[in-house]
This record gives structure tokens, sequence and C-alpha cells, in this order.
């Protein structure tokens, strides 16, 4: 089993419109509401594809009751941690091709005492896990350390854990030894300190933060796929996909199937690609049943092209 945890979790309301014009007033073709936060959608796409998987996450107010609600309806085992703030709520704007526009409410405020039981519950959920995956931003009030907390104190029950964060959080974590990271390439650039518009600068980029104490790098690069550096092994594959819907969800599929594949080499990265794939091919991040694999073309290289531009910049 696959644990996650959500410092963060929203509810998600996603707008669908032809085309997206800043200022105006627009009507959307359709809409939809869906748990969500970087966790959720990790344990989301685990038990799309059959694998066994549990969210800790806080839950509060209207909002946090009303996400609640809609795991259960979905099936998704959870274990709810009470705050006494209400849960964010965030809007995506999707227009024809994936294109998404995100805009995201930044939490509530938790106290010490509830940093300390999501903590608390993350670990005791997770004491017969085969990972433990701390994913997404923090709230207000929850110390950049938290991600680093949680490392120490998995691996002293034995516990491996994938961290999928950016900025301080990130940072923070690297020292307590993650055994996993998950970075897309602009959060790759960020924690190295250095550009990343090429694929070697990508792999650079990725030795440092193993350098500066993750034991895995995947880094999840758009449209440009995935690169994976572990131990002496450096592999880069892409996947194309016929008719993108969503790029919502598409990451934290990435390293759902990543996890579910072995968490190493070849048949890890290939699974994850495929799961970002049926993703990809999805409007939100709800899974249905997979995507035939026709409808999508899997590429990996044997020795990536350092000097390829990426496109997603």
């Amino acid at each position: 089993m696959i644990v996650t945890l959500t410092p963060n979790p929203s509810l998600d309301r996603t707008l669908a419109v032809d085309q997206l014009f800043p200022g105006a007033v627009q009507r959307a073709s359709s809409g939809w509401s869906e748990p969500s936060g970087k966790g959720v959608n990790v344990t989301l796409a685990l038990r799309a594809h059959g694998f066994p998987t549990r969210a800790v996450l806080p839950v509060g107010g209207p909002d946090g009751t009303r996400l609640a609600a809609m795991l259960d309806e979905a099936g998704i085992d959870h274990v709810s941690v009470p705050i006494a703030g209400n849960i964010r709520s965030n809007v995506s704007i999707l227009e024809p091709g994936g294109t998404v526009t995100k805009v995201n409410e930044p939490g509530p405020v938790l106290t010490p005492d509830e940093v300390e039981a999501l903590l608390e519950a993350a670990l005791k959920t997770a004491a017969q896990a085969s990972w433990l995956v701390g994913s997404g931003s923090l709230p207000n009030g929850t110390p950049d350390d938290l991600y680093a907390q949680l490392i120490r104190r998995a691996h002293d029950i034995g516990i491996p854990v994938a961290i999928d964060s950016s900025g301080p959080p990130l940072l923070a974590a690297l020292p307590a030894g993650p055994d996993l990271v998950k970075p897309n390439s602009h959060e790759l650039a960020e924690a190295a300190g250095t550009p990343v518009t090429t694929i070697g600068e990508a792999v650079d980029a990725a030795q440092h933060l193993r350098g500066m104490g993750a034991r895995t790098v995947l880094a999840s690069l758009g449209v440009d796929g995935a690169l994976l550096v572990e131990n002496d092994e450096v592999l880069h594959a892409e996947v194309i996909v016929d008719n993108p819907q969503s790029a919502v969800g598409a990451g934290d599929a990435l390293l759902s199937g990543f996890l579910a594949g072995g968490a190493t080499g070849e048949p890890a990265l290939r699974t994850a690609l495929q799961w970002a794939a049926t993703a990809l091919q999805q409007p939100g991040t709800l899974l249905g049943p997979r995507i035939d694999e026709d409808s999508f073309q899997l590429i990996f290289h044997d020795r990536p092209d350092r000097l390829r531009r990426l496109r997603t910049g």
C-alpha cells in the first residue's frame, strides 16, 4: 500500500471554455467539482489503476466536509485529521487542447497541535506501507521543515518517503534524505539554483539535488516527458498523446505510476509515463478506466540528448 499526505488539500472547481479572454465575462460550456491537492491526486491515480492506497489530509469547515464526502463517494480510503479552519477552494479554467489556467487559494492556518496531529496520523497510517508520499504546498502556519520531519520520522520506522513539493519545503526536505523527489522543470531549476533549458541542464540540476540529499530524482518535463536520475543511471523518455484533454494531475499520475511500477529503472519510468498519458486524456483528476495504449506513443532515449532544448522552458 502507498500512503499519501496532503497538508494543503483543496476542493477544485473546473470550468471549460472555448477560449479564455482575460477581463471579459464568459460562459462555461461545462463545469465540475473534484477533491484535489497533489497527494490526493496521487491517491486518485493509484485507486484508478487498482493499486492499494490511503490518503491522509486535514479536513475542516464546509469545504472540508464536502471534500471528505466526495472522497467517500469515489471510494477513496482516507484518514481525515480535524482542523479548525476551512480548507481551500481552487478554480481551474480549461481550454481546448488541455491549456489550464489555475487560481489557487492559500489554504487554512494550521496550529502547531494540528500540524503534529497530521504528522502522527501519516506515520501511523504508513506503518505497514511500501511508500509514504508527502506532496504539495504547505498551508499557512506550517513550518517549512514539515516534510523534513516526515522523512526523518518515517525513516526511523523503515518507511521510504517520496516528496513532491517546491520552494523552501523542498529545500528543507533534501538534507533529510528523501528516497525520491519529483520536481517539474521549474521546481528543479529553483531548487538547484541553475537554469534548466536543456536536457543536459536538467540532468545536472537533478544530480545537484542528489548531492543535497535526494537519493532519486524523477523530473516531470511536461511535453518533453520525464527524466529519471538514480545511482549512475540517467533515463529520459517522453510520451506523445493523440488527444490531450488536460494536464491537471498528470505529474501526480507520473509519480503514482513510478512508485506502483517498482520505483526504479526503466520499467517504473515506463509505467509512470503510461499513467501520465492516461491522465492527459481525461479532463479532471477523478480518472476513469485506463486509456487504450494505442492512443499514445512512448519514446525512450538510450542516451539523453544533453543539448536538446526543453519546450517547457
